[in-house]
């Protein structure tokens, strides 16, 4: 009687009709799937039904078959906590009767914790047989990674967690099953430039002894650079392509709108630093590594200067990305509540907005600075450019003579890979060293010595933002496949292995390492679809662009259709080149060391 009451209140939607509505016939080759479903015990499969709010009134109307189970696991932990959270504890004919409720007999301490119990222990079946133990269930069918291949059992989860936890799910798999065919595209790619390595005349004639070798290049720093020979860079040249008043509102959103403002601020002089570091660093790689030509280090054959400085700048940036993050999460969390929104739904989408605008400026905006500025604005010998004018001596940074693809690529596979990776360690290793000695306590102990509220209670809360840093992490994830893909083929695949893992290693957490959430509705994703769809709308802008003004494509199509006077790339790398006479160079931006051929007048 109280589910069917407040059933009624919260118009729980209930079963009243079968759908009568066709399904499509049997796919072809149906079979071909059986490997990756689970058995009908574990999945419940139900027939589709016509739904209504829940009336009282009106109970004939609805399918019940069995009033014990008519209302799922998920409805019933909602009503409990509905109630509790309404249930007034003031004495009768008192003033204070804005005591209401267990948030705030949380909040004040007189009660320590307050979350719905699993149903069992998720190692081991429950001892009462009547018991479905669907813990266990999702345990042994999803939770475990052994079960990679596996399709999710969608609504056992929505039954035991709720549709927002069961939508979450959905939308990951679907998002991890349509990585599969950009991942095999990306590798197709990928495959097909390794295929193409001898076939590519620029390449060859940047590696050949006789052209590149012949071919001067003049210095790309100051002093520290020296003169160095073309196809130093062989190997870089191959493999590319409440209500509140209005004025106290108004504050709030300045101060909000200020301090994102400060902190994209901040971000954006954090990597004004890193490529001063670029700069500056560059001429002491330089002088540590010297010009293979002159074999003075064989490292130096592999490990070029502008390798050298992109990764440890990569590096260094990952770094400075992490820190930030760490700092902004808090000052985020902060101005949001400082907003007051009237519900939790517009919490959410607020806080969504401020982090995703954050984390698309800190994670993407030295892939942009590599894929659309850097070597943009050299300028030529005689007046080169310099970063914050003539006198930093700091040169802006010039792109590898095969583009600046190559090191849009290491920044990628860094950031992009030292951030999956730490989301893994903090997911997965933290967790289960920090609730070992816990877990271990729960299962040598039988249940009747260590109660399920006690087991539950060593369990970590799974708070109302836990799906939002879940979002957070595949949405930024989806930026780093699509933004800039056409620089880094294999991006999808790398992201399709993670998210093998991430379903996973959250069904695992879900399962073994948090208290079982109350039970919300949601009809969709919420704010991360709009992002997602702006996402990618500008995919298409970025990608285009790279292959516009990033890689040489044009320029080789030009050369190939205008200018090649055989039908071929040969000759494409000298007509690529411009020429400089050395004794125009001014000496300031002469090498230290003249270890040149002195016959030589020219640099390219």
């Amino acid at each position: 009687d109280v589910l069917a009451t407040y059933a009624d209140v919260l118009k729980v939607k209930v079963p009243f009709k079968e759908s009568d509505v066709p399904h499509g016939q049997d796919v072809p080759l149906e079979w071909l799937s059986h490997p990756f479903r689970l058995p009908d015990h574990v999945m419940h499969p139900q027939p589709d039904y016509f739904t209504y709010p829940f009336d009282k009134n009106k109970m004939d109307f609805f399918l019940i078959n069995d009033k014990d189970t008519f209302f799922p696991p998920s409805t019933r932990n909602r009503i409990v906590f509905y109630i509790l959270a309404r249930c007034p504890y003031f004495k009768e004919g008192r003033k204070d009767k804005d005591k209401t409720g267990i948030k705030r007999l949380l909040s004040n301490g007189t009660y320590t914790a307050a979350f719905p119990l699993h149903d069992c222990r998720y190692w081991k079946r429950a001892r009462n047989a009547e018991c479905e133990s669907e813990r266990f269930n999702l345990y042994k069918h999803w939770a475990r990674f052994l079960c990679f291949y596996k399709e999710q059992p969608l609504n056992l989860i929505r039954k035991y967690y709720g549709e927002k936890i069961g939508i979450y799910f959905a939308w990951l798999g679907f998002y991890t099953e349509m990585l599969f065919f950009a991942a095999v595209m990306g590798f197709i790619c990928f495959t097909y430039g390794l295929l193409s390595y001898d076939v590519n005349m620029s390449s060859k004639e940047i590696c050949d002894a006789d052209i590149g070798g012949s071919i001067l290049m003049c210095p790309l720093c100051d002093k520290k650079c020296p003169f160095w020979k073309l196809n130093s860079t062989c190997l870089s040249s191959w493999e590319m392509e409440p209500y509140l008043p209005v004025t106290s509102k108004c504050a709030r959103f300045c101060l909000s709108g200020a301090t994102v403002i400060f902190w994209i601020s901040l971000i954006v002089a954090c990597i004004i630093g890193v490529i001063a570091y670029r700069l500056a660093v560059y001429a002491a790689f330089a002088s540590i590594i010297k010009d293979p030509m002159r074999k003075i280090q064989l490292v130096g054959r592999f490990i070029t200067p502008q390798l050298a400085t992109s990764v440890t700048a990569s590096c260094i940036n990952f770094v400075i990305i992490m820190i930030l993050n760490f700092f902004y999460e808090r000052v985020a969390i902060w101005i949001t509540d400082m907003e007051i929104p009237k519900t939790h739904l517009e919490y959410e989408n607020r806080l969504t907005m401020k982090m995703f605008l954050f984390q698309f400026v800190n994670y993407y905006s030295s892939c942009f600075y590599v894929a659309f500025f850097k070597g943009k604005f050299v300028g030529y010998p005689g007046k080169y450019s310099y970063m914050f004018g003539n006198s930093t001596k700091l040169r802006n940074e010039e792109c590898d003579p095969g583009g600046c693809l190559i090191e849009l690529t290491t920044q990628l596979v860094i950031v992009m890979a030292g951030k999956q990776l730490w989301g893994n360690i903090q997911e997965a290793l933290l967790p289960l060293i920090r609730n070992w000695w816990s877990s271990r306590k729960g299962r040598h102990n039988p249940e009747n010595h260590y109660s399920r509220w006690e087991q539950d209670h060593v369990l970590q809360n799974f708070s109302q933002l836990g799906l939002f840093y879940e979002y957070l992490e595949m949405v930024v994830q989806f930026g780093f496949i699509t933004l800039f893909v056409a620089s880094f083929p294999l991006a999808p695949l790398l992201a399709l292995f993670n998210n093998i893992l991430e379903i996973r290693v959250d069904a695992w957490k879900f399962t073994t390492q948090f208290r079982r959430p109350v039970a919300s509705k949601a009809r969709n994703i919420g704010a991360w679809q709009e992002i997602l769809n702006a996402v990618a709308i500008l995919s298409v802008v970025t990608n285009a662009f790279i292959m516009a003004f990033t890689s040489d494509m044009i320029p080789r199509m030009v050369y190939l259709y205008a200018y090649s006077k055989e039908a071929s790339m040969r000759g494409y790398i000298n007509n690529s080149l411009s020429i400089y006479n050395i004794s125009q160079i001014p000496k300031e931006n002469m090498p230290e060391d003249d270890w040149f051929d002195n016959s030589t007048t020219t640099c390219r």
